[in-house]
């Protein structure tokens, strides 16, 4: 293993794992799920996330995705899997991924040496990561890797992503922080979703928000207008860095001359995409 600058694993993340996300925010995928009768948008993103794990219900989905509201997550799973069987919709997200890619980046991006290059150092990281108590990770490591290079670049960022986020669960675990207090505190940093953003697709209410912030306030972490204290902002901080220290294996395997190739050719990916519209403008911010 090499040694990496500081959190040069963690700005590897930040540059790979939007271009994953993507696809939840894509027509395309919605196009796809539609077409295999799950038409309903929440159905959707459950189903096409969970389903490497196969046909599983709301406790399952509620423990791995952390913070949505289960009775959301009930009306639809495990329902859903009468409509379409998890083989179907993983086979539908495949394709929402392939014409996703393509219509953000356009085919000679998709086509080119740089493609294939990022390709093959994300699955190099990937060998590093392990299944045990990692859930939405090991399911996916279980699911073959498409042989085409921007799809294996996409199922490589779906290990690395998944593989973050459940350390990152272990995390707010032992930080004390709730489903709803973990999105509250994030949003306050600045860099997290928008609290309409969260009640329209978590299934919360704004009573169940406006509860999570007053415990963050008898805890000492947010103040009275919403922002996050000094305790508030040192524990958002060490929640990364406890993340980054459960995160650190693949990017130690890559190396850092890898590292840093890979968050290069992400990040001109990644500005891409942006720059053809793959998210919601209002999709961050306090709003």
């Amino acid at each position: 293993m090499t040694s990496l600058p500081p959190r040069a694993g963690r700005r590897c993340h930040n540059a790979v794992n939007p271009l994953h996300s993507t696809l939840y925010f894509s027509p395309d995928y919605a196009k796809e799920l539609a077409a295999i009768g799950v038409g309903d948008t929440s159905a959707a993103y459950f189903a096409g996330r969970a389903a490497a794990m196969g046909a599983v219900g709301p406790g399952t989905v509620a423990a791995t995705f952390y913070n949505f509201n289960h009775e959301l997550i009930a009306r639809h799973l495990p329902a859903v899997w009468d409509t379409a069987s998890p083989a179907t919709v993983l086979a539908a997200r495949m394709r929402a991924a392939d014409a996703t890619l393509r219509r953000l980046l356009g085919d000679d991006v998709v086509a080119s040496d740089e493609m294939a290059e990022a390709a093959g150092l994300a699955l190099r990281a990937t060998e590093a990561c392990t299944r045990h108590a990692r859930p939405l990770y090991a399911a996916h490591a279980d699911l073959p890797v498409p042989d085409e290079p921007h799809l294996a670049y996409w199922h490589a960022a779906t290990l690395l992503r998944e593989h973050r986020g459940d350390g990152h669960l272990a995390a707010l675990l032992s930080a004390g922080l709730d489903p709803l207090e973990a999105l509250v505190s994030h949003t306050a940093t600045g860099k997290g979703m928008s609290p309409r953003w969260i009640l329209a697709s978590r299934g919360w209410r704004r009573t169940d928000w406006e509860a999570a912030s007053e415990r963050l306030r008898e805890r000492g972490l947010l103040d009275a207008e919403g922002e996050l204290s000094s305790a508030g902002s040192a524990l958002r901080a060490e929640l990364e860095d406890h993340t980054d220290r459960l995160d650190a294996a693949p990017y130690e395997h890559l190396g850092a001359v890898g590292v840093e190739r890979l968050t290069e050719l992400a990040r001109g990916f990644l500005m891409a995409a942006v720059a053809a519209g793959a998210f919601p403008a209002d999709l961050t911010g306090r709003g």
